[in-house]
């Protein structure tokens, strides 16, 4: 049902490792902007893309270090954020109109699940109020955005409880920098 709904534009509640997340089809811009609606999200604030398989990356990123395969094998799927330079395709709302996207693959079964079925990137910032502490509960998800959402996948409590780590890589290749934890 859930997956039904994200491929018609809906915005659902969905459980990671870390928090939940409010997703919507990363390749609908209806459907995000609905998110930075619901939240109150400031326009010029990028959003997470959660994918489903390392292969996936390089429909969203280019110029991609080779550091990226190594790290991405260890810790994906995660709570590892990798911020890399964006393909000229990736809808500007999703990257707050800068030229890098945040990718990840999340570790929850149920997470899984739906991304596997859907086999797009999906677009999920924490399903909470811009500001507010971000849910580790399908309950804290009601509470907090009732209504506003078309629906919540109930993955029990998340299992660490606060945002992944996030690692930039996108300066790598071009300046020949090193990561940076942001």
């Amino acid at each position: 049902e859930a997956a039904q709904c994200l491929m018609q534009g809906g915005v659902v509640a969905v459980p990671t490792e870390t928090v939940y997340g409010l997703a919507a089809d990363a390749s609908q811009p209806d459907a995000i902007k609905r998110i930075f609606s619901i939240k109150g999200r400031p326009a010029d604030h990028p959003l997470i893309v959660h994918i489903g398989a390392i292969s996936q990356v390089q429909n969203w990123a280019r110029d991609i270090p080779e550091m990226l395969w190594p790290l991405a094998g260890r810790f994906w799927p995660g709570p590892l954020t990798l911020v890399l330079k964006k393909q000229p395709h990736v809808n500007e709302m999703i990257t707050g109109g800068q030229d890098t996207i945040a990718l990840r693959i999340p570790n929850h079964p149920k997470a899984l699940q739906l991304l596997s079925a859907l086999k797009c990137g999906l677009a999920a910032p924490s399903a909470n109020l811009f500001g507010r502490v971000s849910p580790t509960k399908a309950q804290h998800v009601i509470d907090e955005l009732g209504d506003n959402i078309d629906g919540i996948v109930d993955g029990g409590d998340c299992a660490v409880g606060i945002e992944s780590t996030i690692l930039d890589l996108s300066a790598v290749n071009s300046d020949n920098r090193e990561p940076k934890i942001l």
